[in-house]
C-alpha cells in the first residue's frame, strides 16, 4: 500500500548516485529487485476481513520489519551483547533534556526505522541540486547563475536569500494548498485566473515520515544505501590523496609541501585585501556550473585524455627533482647527553661506602637533603635505564672532567671540588652540625664589659675551613653518556 501524498518527502526522481573514484573499490554486483522488494508484503493475512484480520496483519507486517532491520544489523553489530563494549569512562551529569544512552540493539533498530523514514528531505535536496547543476533544465540553471551572480557581486544581497526563500518556497505553496485555483475545463469561456479571496478550502500542508516497509521506504533505503557508499568512497579518496601527502611518510615531498604553504600564507597575509574576491568566487561559480554540463563534460574529458593525461608523469617528475635537489633532512638521528651521579657515603671506621646511583648529585643545599630524605637511585650501573623514548648511541659511561663546571652551573655551594685524579666532589665538614643538636637558641648580645667578652664566630663551613683536613659525609661524582632517540615501529593495523 503506497503512499503518494505530497504530505511526505521522498526522492521519486532517478536513485543518487554512486561516485567511483579512480583506484577505488568498484561496485558490489547489484542483485536484481523483485517486486516484493519495493512494495507492500502480500500475505494472506491481509486478504481477511474484518477487525481480527487488520489486527493479525498489522501484527505481521511489524513483526516483518523487525527481521528486516535486524539483518541489516547484524552484518555490522555483534548479536551477542556480551561483545559489545561498554563505556568504562564515567559521564558526566546530563544537562536538563539531555541522555546518552549506550549501545543497544533494540533502540539501534527503532531509531534506524524513524531515520529512515524521515531522511527523505535530504534526498530530495540532494535530488534538485545534481538535476540543477546537471543542466536537467536549463532555464532553472541559468536562473541560478543569475541569481548567483547578483550575490556574487553584491554580497549584501546574501542575509536576503533565506528569506526570499522561506517566502517562495515554503509560505506560498503553503497558502496555495490552504486556496486551491478552482477547476476549469479549457473549453469553457468562464475561466477565470487564480483568486484569493475567500476561506481556507483545503486543509493545510503538514509533513510525515514514510510509510514502514512501503515503496517510499524502501526508496529512502536504496537512496541512503548509495549515499554511504559515495561517502566511503569520498573518504578512501581523500585519504590516497591527501595523507601521504601530509603524514610525512615521505619526509621530503611532506617539507617541501609545508615550506610551499608557509609562503603561500605569507603572500595571503600581504596580498588578500588586493584580490578582487567577488570576480573570483564569480568565475568559480560559473566554471563549475558550466563543467556539470554534458556537452563540456565531453570536451573536457577528450581534452584531459589528450592534453593534461600525458603530461602527469612529466609533472610529476619535475615535482620530485626538485624535491629531490632543494630538500635537504637530517638523516642522522637526534643525541643528547644524560648523566649519572655517582654517590659515596663516609662509614663510621673513615671509608667511602658505594651508596647508590642517582639522577640529583644530593648536595647539602638540596631540597631532599634539608627535607631529611634519602637519595633515590639504583646500586648498579647496569640497573640506570635511558629516559623513555630513547636508545643509548654509546656502550660505556664516561666520567665527566670537568667536575668544577658542573658544580658551578648548578651553583652548589658548601662542597670541596678535586679537579685533578678521580673528580670527586666532597661535602665541606660541618662542624657546628656536628656539636648542635637540637633546637639552638642564639646568645643575646650583652652591653659594655659583658659584650666585648664574647667569642669571635668561627668561620662557616661554606667558607671552606677544613684545617683539620677532615670532609663531609657525601661525595658525588658525574658520568656521562650519549642517547639517541628510538625508532618507533609501525604498528600493524
Amino acid at each position: 500500500m503506497d503512499d503518494f501524498s505530497s504530505d511526505v518527502f521522498v526522492n521519486r526522481d532517478d536513485p543518487i548516485p554512486t561516485v567511483i573514484l579512480d583506484g577505488s573499490t568498484p561496485p558490489r554486483p547489484q542483485t536484481p529487485s523483485t517486486s516484493a522488494e519495493h512494495s507492500d508484503v502480500e500475505t494472506p493475512s491481509n486478504q481477511r476481513r474484518g477487525l481480527r484480520g487488520r489486527f493479525s496483519a498489522f501484527k505481521e507486517k511489524a513483526r516483518i520489519q523487525d527481521q528486516l532491520v535486524e539483518k541489516l544489523l547484524a552484518q555490522v553489530v555483534p548479536m551477542d551483547d556480551a561483545n559489545i563494549p561498554e563505556d568504562d569512562a564515567p559521564q558526566k551529569p546530563d544537562s536538563p533534556g539531555v541522555s546518552r544512552p549506550n549501545f543497544n540493539l533494540t533502540t539501534m533498530s527503532n531509531n534506524f526505522r524513524r531515520f529512515n523514514a524521515r531522511i527523505g528531505v535530504v534526498f530530495v535536496f540532494q535530488a534538485r541540486v545534481i538535476r540543477l547543476l546537471s543542466w536537467r533544465q536549463p532555464t532553472h540553471t541559468l536562473s541560478f547563475l543569475a541569481i548567483f551572480t547578483f550575490v556574487c557581486l553584491d554580497p549584501y544581497l546574501l542575509p536576503l536569500l533565506p528569506l526570499t526563500i522561506l517566502l517562495i518556497a515554503v509560505l506560498v505553496p503553503s497558502f496555495v494548498a490552504r486556496h486551491p485555483a478552482a477547476e476549469f475545463s479549457l473549453s469553457s469561456e468562464q475561466a477565470i485566473g487564480y483568486s484569493p479571496h475567500g476561506p481556507p478550502l483545503a486543509p493545510a500542508i503538514t509533513v510525515k515520515p514514510v510509510k514502514e516497509l512501503s515503496r517510499d521506504f524502501f526508496r529512502n533505503m536504496r537512496d541512503l544505501q548509495n549515499s554511504m557508499e559515495d561517502f566511503s568512497q569520498l573518504h578512501d579518496g581523500i585519504i590516497r590523496l591527501v595523507v601521504p601527502r601530509t603524514n610525512f611518510s615521505d619526509e621530503a615531498l611532506s617539507s617541501a609541501l609545508f615550506v610551499s604553504l608557509f609562503a603561500v600564507c605569507l603572500f595571503m597575509s600581504i596580498a588578500a585585501n588586493l584580490l578582487p574576491w567577488r570576480l573570483i568566487f564569480l568565475a568559480l561559480g560559473w566554471a563549475v556550473t558550466c563543467m556539470g554540463h554534458p556537452a563540456i563534460q565531453r570536451q573536457l574529458q577528450n581534452a584531459h585524455e589528450k592534453h593534461i593525461h600525458p603530461q602527469e608523469e612529466k609533472a610529476r617528475g619535475l615535482v620530485e627533482k626538485w624535491v629531490e635537489r632543494d630538500v635537504i633532512l637530517d638523516t642522522a638521528p637526534e643525541t643528547r647527553e644524560v648523566e649519572i651521579f655517582e654517590l659515596q657515603r663516609l662509614s663510621g671506621a673513615g671509608e667511602w661506602e658505594p651508596w647508590l646511583f642517582s639522577a640529583s648529585p644530593y648536595d647539602p643545599l638540596s631540597p631532599g637533603r634539608i627535607a631529611g630524605d634519602r637519595p633515590a637511585g639504583t646500586r648498579f650501573f647496569e640497573d640506570v635505564l635511558p629516559p623513555q623514548g630513547w636508545e643509548w648511541s654509546e656502550k660505556k659511561w664516561a666520567l665527566d672532567l670537568w667536575s668544577r663546571e658542573w658544580v658551578e652551573e648548578r651553583i652548589i655551594t658548601g662542597v670541596e671540588v678535586e679537579t685533578e685524579g678521580e673528580r670527586w666532589v666532597y661535602d665541606i665538614y660541618d662542624e657546628q652540625a656536628v656539636e648542635k643538636v637540637g633546637v639552638v637558641d642564639l646568645p643575646t648580645p650583652g652591653k659594655g664589659k659583658e659584650r666585648s667578652k664574647a667569642p669571635p664566630p668561627k668561620p662557616s663551613w661554606e667558607e671552606g675551613e677544613d684545617g683539620d683536613g677532615r670532609r663531609g659525609e657525601w661525595r658525588r661524582r658525574r658520568w656521562v653518556r650519549l642517547v639517541k632517540r628510538k625508532h618507533i615501529p609501525e604498528t600493524p593495523a
